[in-house]
């Protein structure tokens, strides 16, 4: 039976897919009110889940109950389409609403016309319009598109009215399942505020940490067919989960070790008779004794792009150019911009504003129209990009991918290859057809990098990455030294990897002046006062136009004079990761009660190398530091 304060209560479900189980036992209770964020590894069973609560599927065993009283919803898998505006589409997820208007036109009872107006008002009716403008603008739509029929859109832009109705709609139990795939950045801004802001029950599957961390209060970890709950946001469950991880493998240890040492005065002394009784106890001691579960991590998966060979600069250069897709009716214009071998840039602005343009130019997909653009000679570029994955074959593995483009290549230097992203033997031989979303991305890495580009060009590298494989592929992006121009709805991918930010919109693309946050502040001042993005970014535009060449002369100046600092501030942070790596191996090892029985030089050589290392890392980590302070000084 359900508290009244309870919304959802799981206890003690079981739940197979033919041989397979996916929930073990496991029990969860969700009050009114809190936020939950639902993790784990693909296909670990989240979805299934959400379908269990929403009745589409039934537990094997257990029981599964939702408040009777609660308005469950979630996004139709539908997106709406039809003759019906965007904002009465919206307007039409409130169907009481809507029959209280409807009657309201021809009630004729007074009583009954009070009641209705009653309502209408207890459901804030009146405001109804202005609230669904205000989603369907947060989530890009500018009051002209409001307007327009959901025919006229694709797919992917009716999914977000799907999303923007059930948040009109205000369930008391809200269910999101990955919200963010459909969306662009400025969209995942907005989303992540409103959540943040959101009164009712809140349960969002999501690999999105930014918003894991802003818009949730706790965590659910979903993990070998159980519910592990955890307090906080993503990065606190993070932090508990490794210091619990620590504590259960020494605990583990530590009972080894005693077990070995019972076991050892068992042996011994089981037959004595002065000794027998003592014997017997510990044997009893031994019997009771709880084995601690053993620490079992998933699978971690990794990157590693080849690093390409040095260039001089610029490896591309606009000068005043134009591009579109038919002559006359540019996208974008004005062009004014380098890239270089340390450039991390990420592209920002509006889904449609010209993103995927710009990155189709510097691939040399389209060329431009006026102007010009120089690159180097010798320049590799590699280029990811979603729909690519449409493009591969599903009847070769990705070993005979690699194994087109490069037929009198070694097999072995294929593989090397292949493994430096998570395909080993097995998996390098499996059809396309049977790899997941993400193992399919990760072949895309593989094939982007085989020629050691010197400029990653990646368009939504992450959709279909869990939030391991994507920490995955930020070390992998911040070890590689080339350039990485990027396009991502994800804050925290970009926060981590780029350190410039290239504006796209207005029909132009020009460095924008501050982080992620500042940009973020500035679509929330623009949506206070009514400014459109366009106006801002046509301001923007005249004002760097008036001083372009002075640009420019200042950052090759900057350039110039930081470039020496830059490298020893990367060679010592390459350094200090090898360290920490090499450093927290032996830590391990030492770790294990196994090592201890090996011969004492073998224990002493480990604890040498130990302090070697660690001597090392903090000489690193002086020189690392001394030049990224003068670095900063030279940067103020």
């Amino acid at each position: 039976m359900l508290s009244p304060a309870a919304m959802l209560h799981i206890n003690d479900i079981t739940y197979r897919i033919g041989a397979r189980v996916l929930f073990d036992q496991t029990t969860l209770a969700v009050s009114v009110g809190q936020k939950i964020g639902l993790i784990g590894r693909n296909g670990s069973g989240k979805t299934t889940l959400f379908r269990l609560i929403m009745g589409e599927l039934s537990p094997d065993g257990g029981a599964l109950s939702v408040n009777r009283r609660a308005k469950l919803g979630t996004v139709a898998q539908e997106a709406p389409s039809g003759p019906q505006s965007l904002i009465e589409t919206v307007l039409a997820a409130d169907p009481e609403r809507s029959s209280l208007l409807k009657e309201a036109e021809t009630a004729t009872d007074p009583h009954r016309i009070a009641d209705i107006h009653i309502r209408l008002a207890d459901i804030r009716a009146e405001s109804a319009p202005s609230r669904a403008a205000a989603i369907l603008a947060g989530l890009g739509f500018n009051e002209a598109a409001q307007q327009r029929p959901c025919s006229d859109f694709s797919g992917g832009w009716r999914m977000r009215v799907a999303l923007a109705a059930t948040l009109f709609a205000e369930p008391d139990i809200l269910l999101l399942d990955e919200p963010t795939n459909h969306l662009d950045l400025e969209a995942v801004l907005w989303l992540e505020g409103f959540l943040a802001k959101w009164s009712g029950t809140l349960i969002i599957i999501s690999h999105e940490r930014t918003l894991l961390n802003r818009a949730v209060n706790e965590i659910v970890h979903l993990e070998n067919g159980r519910l592990n709950r955890y307090t906080g946001g993503y990065d606190r469950f993070e932090k508990t989960r490794r210091e619990k991880l620590e504590l259960q493998a020494k605990m583990q240890t530590r009972q080894k070790a005693e077990r070995r040492r019972i076991q050892a005065f068992v042996d011994r002394f089981r037959y004595k008779a002065t000794k027998a009784r003592q014997a017997q106890s510990r044997l009893k001691m031994l019997e009771k004794m709880e084995p601690i579960v053993s620490v079992v991590e998933e699978k971690t998966i990794s990157f590693e792009f080849p690093n390409p060979p040095p260039l001089s600069p610029p490896l591309v250069a606009l000068r005043d150019c134009t591009v579109g897709y038919e002559a006359g009716s540019p996208v974008l214009q004005d062009l004014d911009l380098r890239i270089d071998m340390d450039d991390r840039i990420a592209l920002i602005g509006a889904n449609g504003n010209g993103k995927s343009t710009m990155i189709k130019l510097l691939a040399g997909c389209l060329k431009p129209e006026t102007g010009k653009l120089t690159k180097s000679k010798k320049l590799e570029i590699g280029y990811f990009a979603q729909h690519q994955t449409d493009e591969l074959n599903t009847e070769h593995s990705p070993f005979d991918h690699l194994n087109d483009l490069l037929p009198m290549e070694p097999a072995a230097r294929l593989r090397a290859h292949l493994g430096r992203f998570g395909f080993a033997q097995e998996k390098a031989d499996t059809k396309v057809a049977n790899l997941s979303g993400g193992e399919k991305a990760r072949l895309l890495f593989a094939l982007m990098s085989l020629d050691k580009p010197h400029i990653m060009l990646l368009d939504e590298p992450t959709n279909h990455l869990d939030v391991d494989a994507r920490e995955a592929l930020v070390e992998a992006l911040n070890a590689y030294e080339g350039a990485v121009i990027l396009v991502s709805h994800d804050p925290h991918l970009i926060n981590l990897v780029a350190d410039r930010l290239w504006l796209v919109d207005g029909g132009t693309c020009q460095p924008f002046q501050g982080d992620l946050g500042d940009y973020e502040t500035k679509l929330l001042a623009d949506r206070r006062t009514g400014k459109s993005n366009g106006d801002t970014a046509d301001q923007i535009s005249q004002n760097n136009t008036e001083n372009k060449k002075e640009q420019r002369r200042a950052r090759a100046e900057e350039r110039s004079r930081t470039a020496p600092l830059r490298k020893r501030v990367q060679t010592s942070e390459k350094r200090m990761a090898r360290l920490t790596t090499e450093i927290e191996s032996i830590e391990k090892l030492l770790g294990h009660s196994d090592t201890y029985e090996k011969p004492a030089s073998f224990l002493a050589d480990l604890q040498k190398e130990l302090g070697r290392l660690k001597l090392e890392l903090e000489q690193v980590e002086a020189n690392w530091l001394e030049a990224h302070d003068a670095l900063e000084l030279l940067e103020l």
